[in-house]
Protein backbone atom coordinates (compact mmCIF):
# COMPACT_ATOMS: atom_id res chain seq x y z
CA UNK A 1 0.00 0.00 0.00
CA UNK A 2 1.15 3.68 -0.80
CA UNK A 3 2.03 5.77 1.85
CA UNK A 4 0.19 9.25 1.75
CA UNK A 5 3.45 11.13 0.41
CA UNK A 6 3.69 9.22 -2.55
CA UNK A 7 0.58 10.20 -3.42
CA UNK A 8 1.59 13.77 -3.52
CA UNK A 9 2.73 16.06 -6.48
CA UNK A 10 4.52 19.50 -6.59
CA UNK A 11 5.81 21.26 -9.23
CA UNK A 12 9.27 19.88 -10.44
CA UNK A 13 11.08 22.41 -12.78
CA UNK A 14 13.69 20.78 -15.38
CA UNK A 15 16.35 22.31 -15.17
CA UNK A 16 17.88 22.11 -19.06
CA UNK A 17 14.69 23.47 -20.07
CA UNK A 18 13.99 26.47 -17.88
CA UNK A 19 14.84 29.69 -19.34
CA UNK A 20 14.56 31.96 -15.91
CA UNK A 21 11.66 34.17 -18.17
CA UNK A 22 9.49 34.49 -15.11
CA UNK A 23 6.30 33.32 -16.96
CA UNK A 24 5.70 31.05 -14.06
CA UNK A 25 5.66 34.11 -11.59
CA UNK A 26 3.29 35.77 -13.41
CA UNK A 27 0.99 33.49 -14.04
CA UNK A 28 1.07 32.67 -10.64
CA UNK A 29 0.81 36.35 -9.12
CA UNK A 30 -2.36 36.93 -12.10
CA UNK A 31 -3.70 33.60 -10.54
CA UNK A 32 -4.24 34.36 -7.74
CA UNK A 33 -4.28 38.45 -7.01
CA UNK A 34 -5.50 39.71 -10.41
CA UNK A 35 -2.26 41.27 -10.93
CA UNK A 36 0.97 40.27 -12.52
CA UNK A 37 3.00 40.91 -10.33
CA UNK A 38 6.42 38.49 -9.00
CA UNK A 39 6.19 40.11 -5.54
CA UNK A 40 2.61 38.28 -4.80
CA UNK A 41 3.51 35.08 -7.09
CA UNK A 42 3.90 31.83 -4.99
CA UNK A 43 6.54 30.82 -7.23
CA UNK A 44 10.10 32.07 -7.53
CA UNK A 45 13.09 31.82 -10.14
CA UNK A 46 16.35 31.19 -8.58
CA UNK A 47 19.60 31.47 -11.02
CA UNK A 48 22.09 28.89 -9.96
CA UNK A 49 24.46 30.43 -12.69
CA UNK A 50 24.67 32.35 -16.05
CA UNK A 51 22.80 29.62 -17.58
CA UNK A 52 21.00 27.61 -14.97
CA UNK A 53 17.72 28.96 -13.58
CA UNK A 54 15.08 27.18 -11.58
CA UNK A 55 11.41 27.66 -10.56
CA UNK A 56 11.37 27.10 -6.77
CA UNK A 57 7.77 26.15 -4.96
CA UNK A 58 6.95 24.13 -1.81
CA UNK A 59 8.54 20.34 -1.85
CA UNK A 60 5.90 19.39 0.66
CA UNK A 61 8.73 17.99 3.26
CA UNK A 62 7.32 15.26 5.60
CA UNK A 63 7.67 16.64 8.96
CA UNK A 64 7.53 20.78 7.56
CA UNK A 65 9.94 22.60 9.41
CA UNK A 66 7.86 25.68 8.96
CA UNK A 67 4.61 24.56 10.58
CA UNK A 68 6.86 23.29 13.33
CA UNK A 69 8.57 27.01 13.74
CA UNK A 70 5.03 28.28 13.55
CA UNK A 71 4.49 29.79 17.50
CA UNK A 72 1.15 30.87 16.49
CA UNK A 73 0.18 27.28 14.71
CA UNK A 74 -1.04 29.28 11.67
CA UNK A 75 0.59 26.32 9.64
CA UNK A 76 -0.87 23.25 9.06
CA UNK A 77 -0.03 20.39 6.35
CA UNK A 78 -3.07 18.39 4.51
CA UNK A 79 -2.40 14.94 4.94
CA UNK A 80 -4.30 14.30 1.90
CA UNK A 81 -2.14 17.04 -0.94
CA UNK A 82 0.80 17.65 1.69
CA UNK A 83 0.23 21.11 0.97
CA UNK A 84 0.99 23.84 3.16
CA UNK A 85 -2.14 25.61 4.37
CA UNK A 86 -1.94 29.00 6.12
CA UNK A 87 -4.72 30.48 8.59
CA UNK A 88 -5.08 33.38 7.52
CA UNK A 89 -6.64 34.90 11.00
CA UNK A 90 -3.89 33.07 12.95
CA UNK A 91 -0.76 34.35 10.71
CA UNK A 92 0.77 37.72 12.14
CA UNK A 93 3.68 37.78 9.52
CA UNK A 94 6.62 36.91 12.12
CA UNK A 95 8.20 35.54 9.28
CA UNK A 96 9.58 32.30 11.07
CA UNK A 97 8.28 29.67 9.40
CA UNK A 98 10.17 31.20 6.29
CA UNK A 99 13.41 31.03 8.18
CA UNK A 100 12.38 27.44 9.06
CA UNK A 101 11.49 26.70 5.28
CA UNK A 102 15.31 24.86 3.93
CA UNK A 103 14.39 25.79 0.49
CA UNK A 104 12.97 29.79 0.38
CA UNK A 105 9.50 28.33 -0.68
CA UNK A 106 7.77 31.02 1.85
CA UNK A 107 7.26 34.72 1.70
CA UNK A 108 5.42 37.50 3.06
CA UNK A 109 2.46 38.80 0.72
CA UNK A 110 4.29 42.51 0.25
CA UNK A 111 0.89 43.93 1.36
CA UNK A 112 -1.04 41.27 3.43
CA UNK A 113 2.40 40.44 5.40
CA UNK A 114 0.87 36.95 5.79
CA UNK A 115 2.83 34.17 5.03
CA UNK A 116 2.16 32.68 1.46
CA UNK A 117 3.35 29.67 0.48
CA UNK A 118 2.63 27.52 -3.44
CA UNK A 119 -1.09 25.44 -2.86
CA UNK A 120 -0.75 24.06 -5.82
CA UNK A 121 -3.80 26.01 -7.57
CA UNK A 122 -5.81 23.31 -5.82
CA UNK A 123 -8.96 25.38 -7.08
CA UNK A 124 -7.74 24.98 -10.95
CA UNK A 125 -6.86 20.99 -10.23
CA UNK A 126 -10.60 20.46 -8.72
CA UNK A 127 -11.82 21.91 -12.47
CA UNK A 128 -9.27 19.34 -14.40
CA UNK A 129 -6.65 22.22 -15.05
CA UNK A 130 -2.69 22.15 -14.30
CA UNK A 131 -2.02 24.81 -11.71
CA UNK A 132 -1.23 28.11 -14.07
CA UNK A 133 2.52 28.07 -13.80
CA UNK A 134 2.93 24.67 -15.43
CA UNK A 135 0.30 25.95 -17.69
CA UNK A 136 1.79 28.94 -19.19
CA UNK A 137 5.55 28.21 -19.28
CA UNK A 138 6.72 28.77 -22.89
CA UNK A 139 9.13 26.29 -22.24
CA UNK A 140 7.12 23.49 -20.51
CA UNK A 141 10.04 23.39 -18.17
CA UNK A 142 7.44 22.72 -15.43
CA UNK A 143 4.98 19.74 -14.41
CA UNK A 144 2.52 18.75 -11.63
CA UNK A 145 3.94 15.24 -10.83
CA UNK A 146 4.64 12.62 -7.66
CA UNK A 147 7.10 13.55 -4.86
CA UNK A 148 8.47 9.62 -5.48
CA UNK A 149 9.21 10.59 -8.84
CA UNK A 150 10.98 14.36 -8.56
CA UNK A 151 13.00 12.34 -5.91
CA UNK A 152 13.95 9.44 -8.76
CA UNK A 153 14.37 11.89 -11.18
CA UNK A 154 16.98 13.28 -8.62
CA UNK A 155 18.65 10.50 -8.00
CA UNK A 156 19.30 9.78 -11.83
CA UNK A 157 20.69 13.32 -12.31
CA UNK A 158 23.10 12.77 -9.55
CA UNK A 159 24.12 9.48 -11.04
CA UNK A 160 24.06 10.91 -14.29
CA UNK A 161 26.46 14.00 -13.26
CA UNK A 162 28.72 11.44 -11.40
CA UNK A 163 29.25 9.40 -14.12
CA UNK A 164 30.29 12.42 -16.51
CA UNK A 165 32.76 13.38 -13.56
CA UNK A 166 34.28 10.17 -13.45
CA UNK A 167 34.61 10.04 -17.62
CA UNK A 168 36.16 13.55 -17.67
CA UNK A 169 38.32 12.23 -14.75
CA UNK A 170 37.59 14.87 -12.02
CA UNK A 171 36.23 12.02 -9.80
CA UNK A 172 38.29 8.96 -9.08
CA UNK A 173 36.39 5.32 -8.39
CA UNK A 174 38.30 3.41 -5.30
Amino acid sequence: MATPTKKWKLIYTDPEKCVGCGVCELACSYEHEGVFSPLKSRIRIIRLNEIVNLSLTCRLCENPPCVAACPREALTQSEETGRILVDEDKCNGCGWCIEACDFGAIVLHPEDRIAVVCDLCIDRQEKGLPPACVEWCPEEALDLVPKDVVAQRARLEATKKLFIEILRGTVTVP
